[in-house]
């Protein structure tokens, strides 16, 4: 009887183990991280776009966050992108596809500028 509880026991303190490590075991090799799924993000505050001017890889996804209590737009001078009015903690985001330098305002507040550039 005594060996039944000691087995039970030692099952137990494997399985506390195995869950207490298990974040940190890996099995096979890492798969290559997908550069396409890069995330940048830009915070509306105050009036301003925080960081005003941002440098991203190809694919990356920017999403721009209204913390302001007034609505706010994102519109890229060229056409690129257009967001809706943005309510405060709305969310636009956008993938950018193409090299290039994307500046773009606030259409409601064209002071509020800033650029992304997609190297």
């Amino acid at each position: 009887m005594k060996r039944k509880f000691a087995r039970i026991g030692l099952t137990s303190v494997g399985v506390a183990l195995l869950a207490m490590f298990a974040p940190a075991i890996r099995v096979g090799s890492a798969a290559p991280q997908d550069k396409s799924a890069a995330t940048a993000e830009v915070k509306i505050d105050n009036f301003s776009f925080g960081p005003t001017a941002l440098t991203v890889p190809v694919g990356t996804t920017v999403t721009w966050t209204n913390r302001d209590d007034i609505p706010h737009t994102v519109v890229s001078t060229d056409g690129a992108f257009k967001s809706k009015a943005l309510d405060t903690d709305d969310k636009f985001s956008f993938v950018f596809t193409k090299p290039g330098t994307y500046p773009y305002f606030c259409s409601i507040h064209p002071k509020m500028t800033g650029t992304v550039v997609v190297q």
